[in-house]
Order: C-alpha cells, then sequence, then structure tokens
C-alpha cells in the first residue's frame, strides 16, 4: 500500500455540439466524462481516488501504472494527461465520514432528553469513546479495526 498513485488517462474531446469530454485510466479500467474538460478533469481525480481507495479496503492488488511514454493514443482530438492520489488525505476524508443510525429507546428517556435538549449524536459518539476507552479520532480505521491511537478495552471490560 502507498500513500500516492498517478496514473495516466487519456483524455477523448467531445465530437459533436452537445457531447462530453470523455476519460478513460487504462491501467485499471474505468472511465468517467463530464461537461466542461474542468469537470471531466475533477471527476477523473475523483473516479480515482475513490477506485484506489476501495481496492486498498477490499484488499486487492492495485494496478501499476503505466509510463506515460507507453500509452498510444489512436483517436484524433484526444490526449493524455497524469492524475495523481494523495492517499493518506483521501483515507482521512473517509474516515470523516458519517453514518446514519436508528436508536431505540424508552419513551420516558426520550421525553426527558428532549426537555432538557440534548443532542442525541453528540451524546451517542461521547458514549462509544468512553466505552472503547478512545477518546481520539482513529488515526486509520479499516475493515480489521487495526491503527486506533487510544487502546481499547477488552469485550469483557466494554459489557461489565
Amino acid at each position: 500500500m502507498s500513500d500516492r498513485y498517478v496514473y495516466p488517462a487519456i483524455i477523448s474531446s467531445p465530437e459533436q455540439e452537445g457531447w462530453e469530454y470523455c476519460i478513460i485510466f487504462p491501467d485499471i479500467d474505468v472511465a468517467t466524462q463530464g461537461e466542461t474538460l474542468q469537470e471531466a478533469l475533477d471527476m477523473a481525480k475523483e473516479l480515482l481516488d475513490l477506485t484506489i481507495y476501495s481496492l486498498e479496503m477490499d484488499r486487492e492488488q492495485i494496478p501499476e501504472a503505466s509510463s506515460p511514454e507507453d500509452i498510444k493514443i489512436d483517436k484524433p482530438g484526444s490526449f493524455m494527461t497524469l492524475v495523481s492520489v494523495n492517499m493518506p488525505l483521501v483515507r482521512a476524508e473517509m474516515d470523516l465520514q458519517y453514518v446514519k443510525k436508528t436508536v431505540t429507546l424508552p419513551k420516558w428517556l426520550n421525553d426527558l432528553a428532549e426537555e432538557a435538549n440534548i443532542n442525541f449524536s453528540k451524546t451517542l459518539q461521547a458514549a462509544i469513546k468512553l466505552k472503547l476507552d478512545s477518546p481520539e479520532q482513529p488515526i486509520c480505521v479499516n475493515a480489521n479495526k487495526e491503527n486506533y491511537q487510544g487502546k481499547g478495552r477488552s469485550d469483557s471490560e466494554r459489557d461489565s
């Protein structure tokens, strides 16, 4: 697993009025498009970020990037550019995403909490961090729950 990847991308200009720019990453067999060149490049960057991140999370082989000199462009109006990914930034952004959870509470507790203007999300986050003995954001959360900054409690300590 690397922290930086750079892949060649082939950009095809629109062939007709109203068509979009098309960008293909030949090494990873994915493509995207955009109405303008800037939009297409932005979409390509996001696509590459998410594709590499998904491969990492699934523990799949990340394809080696071709050398720009080896990229052959046969279509007129097409050209090659390089798109880079800074994985520490992508991983951090993905780890900071929030998920929605449905919680069941006794009505009396819900009523008291609402009267006290308690923020349920913040309270639940604080309680889970306390239970895990991990007040800090993990360095990187992955499928194996590795790389936490704090030392978590054992299952038996958490359940007590």
